[in-house]
């Protein structure tokens, strides 16, 4: 079983996002992302929810997160990848959809 680093562990708030407002963002519920301590998490966000599996990635000598996610939008199967970066209190990063959309987004964590 693999390890998630416990600065990325926790649930984050979703504060904004490149495609999206906010009261899309919270829409359902306020928009968040959730990394278990063994790299699991689910996000939600508008009508999007998602299961997720991380990875620690380097880039560009910068320690990241990237993750693949299946799940629903608007009640139709999704699925995806993503990433996301922590600097101080901050997480930002990307969420792809296979075929779709794509959304920078910005998180504090709770």
């Amino acid at each position: 079983m693999k390890s998630m680093k416990k600065a990325y562990v926790g649930k984050w708030r979703i504060q904004e996002m490149d495609a999206w407002d906010k009261d899309f963002i919270d829409m359902i519920v306020p928009g968040h992302l959730i990394i278990e301590k063994d790299g699991t998490g689910f996000f939600q966000f508008g009508t999007v929810e998602g299961e997720i599996d991380c990875r620690i990635e380097k880039v560009h000598d910068k320690e990241r997160i990237d993750f693949s996610w299946e799940g629903e939008e608007e009640g139709d199967s999704a699925s995806g990848r993503g990433w996301a970066s922590i600097e101080g209190e901050r997480m930002t990063g990307k969420i792809y959809f296979h075929l779709g959309d794509e959304s920078g987004f910005k998180a504090t964590k709770e």
